[in-house]
């Protein structure tokens, strides 16, 4: 049988395996983080009907002569560039800008992922569509311990943070130099013990002054302890010498930052720690992929860290569905991080990842294969016309 057949047989099969991976991409162009492939050919093993000779005295030498045998697919990479971003205002959402997949689990498979298309489930995990659940690093007292093996990132529902009683209190501002003595000004600031209930602390700034004994300030004192102390001009226009006890019972009070300009009542301040129990409100995602809880007394307290992955050979992944990939041996094991760091991209919440298909480029490879496919069934055609003459020889 003539070798043109079998040629265009394999010519038809390498362009419709190109029509459908090129058929998959379009199907794909509004999938979130998913990425274009692309078929390679290459040519099969060719037919030697002479070899190469090599030149002898007078004679030159001579090339090998070869019949190729058809086509094939060499192989089907992946595009991992980088999609165009979509605005979504959901907070659970998240794009990647640069390198790095998401790590999820689903029944004890690690997969990774470029789609952020996020969720809390009913347990408080972040989790895709499919139910895969976020990796990452959990936090203990706020600190994120990360670089070490992940697990699932869950937000704590209904989770408590604890009183922190209050060690300090600042005070800045302006005391009047040209106040009238025994003019007494009242600032109040508020204060939580190791339990976290609160009180009010009131200092009470009184105008001094006493030529005979050079006394030119303000003394202050705390009503409910009997805390006292003095602000006494240091002859510097504007400052004052601060002196006396700067505790009020555990309370350190810093007057350091008062002046004492004329015709400027601003004098204010107000505790430097301390807040009462909390309970989780709502939550922020950072651009490090730190997921920050936001309390009813204030605080805000990281809860934990969505980890990356990165691989040597992105295109080594294998395709696992659900806009998935799965490690392989050509991939390389992954390199495990937060985001921004190692050659990792950072992260953007309220966004996600689109398709990084190129519909123009789609189209024309769909026309490319469609010729493709076109002339190899006439290399069918035209080797069945000379079949069909030598057949007819004998009539």
């Amino acid at each position: 049988m003539l070798r043109s057949l079998y040629s265009g047989i394999s010519g038809l099969r390498s362009h419709q395996a190109m029509l459908d991976v090129t058929g998959n991409n379009i199907a794909n162009v509004n999938t979130t983080g998913f990425k274009a492939s692309a078929a390679q050919f290459q040519d099969t093993l060719s037919q030697l009907t002479s070899g190469a000779g090599a030149p002898q005295g007078e004679v030159g030498g001579t090339n090998p002569a070869q019949i190729g045998l058809g086509v094939q697919v060499a192989g089907i990479s992946t595009n991992f560039s980088q999609g165009s971003s979509q605005a979504t205002g959901k907070s659970t959402d998240l794009l990647i800008s640069g390198d790095g997949l998401f790590i999820t689990k689903m029944g004890g498979e690690t997969l990774y992922t470029r789609a952020g298309s996020f969720d809390f489930d009913s347990a408080g995990r972040l989790v895709t569509p499919d139910g895969s659940i976020v990796q990452g690093w959990g936090a203990n007292n706020g600190v994120v311990a990360d670089g070490g093996p992940t697990s699932n990132i869950t937000l704590p529902v209904g989770a408590i943070i604890g009183a922190t009683k209050t060690t300090g209190a600042s005070f800045g501002g302006n005391l009047p130099s040209d106040a009238e003595e025994d003019t007494e000004l009242t600032r109040d600031f508020e204060v939580f013990d190791a339990l976290g209930a609160s009180s009010t602390v009131t200092l009470t700034f009184t105008r001094v002054f006493d030529s005979a004994a050079g006394t030119d300030g303000w003394d202050v004192a705390e009503a409910s302890t009997g805390y006292a102390a003095s602000l006494t001009s240091t002859g510097v226009a504007g400052t004052f010498d601060f002196t006396g006890d700067t505790s009020n019972g555990t309370i350190d009070i810093d007057l350091g930052e008062i002046k004492g300009f004329a015709g400027l009542t601003s004098v204010s301040g107000a505790a430097d720690d301390g807040n009462a129990a909390g309970t989780l409100n709502s939550y922020t995602l950072s651009a490090d992929g730190t997921l920050v809880g936001l309390f009813s007394n204030g605080e805000q307290l990281a809860i934990g860290r969505i980890a990356l992955a990165n691989f040597v050979n992105p295109g080594g992944l294998e395709k696992a569905g659900g806009s998935a990939y799965r490690a392989t041996f050509n991939s390389g094991d992954p390199t495990i991080g937060t985001a921004g760091t190692n050659g990792l991209g950072s992260l953007s919440s309220g966004a996600l990842e689109m398709s990084n298909v190129d519909l123009s480029q789609e189209f024309t490879n769909l026309i490319v294969a469609q010729r493709g496919f076109q002339a190899n069934a006439r290399i069918i055609t035209t080797s069945d016309e000379v079949l069909q003459e030598l057949t007819n020889l004998k009539r």
